[in-house]
């Protein structure tokens, strides 16, 4: 952030049962996501 631009943090609340399993299918699968982004699993 040094040069001025916004970057957001994200968290994302992910359930058991579906969100979260699908995330962690697709860092499997080395799929890729926005760096700033944080998974908590509920």
């Amino acid at each position: 952030m040094s040069d001025g631009t916004f970057e957001p943090k994200i968290v994302g609340f992910l359930c058991n049962w579906c969100s979260y399993r699908a995330a962690d299918l697709a860092g499997s699968s080395r799929m890729k996501y926005a760096p700033n982004a944080r998974i908590i699993r509920v």
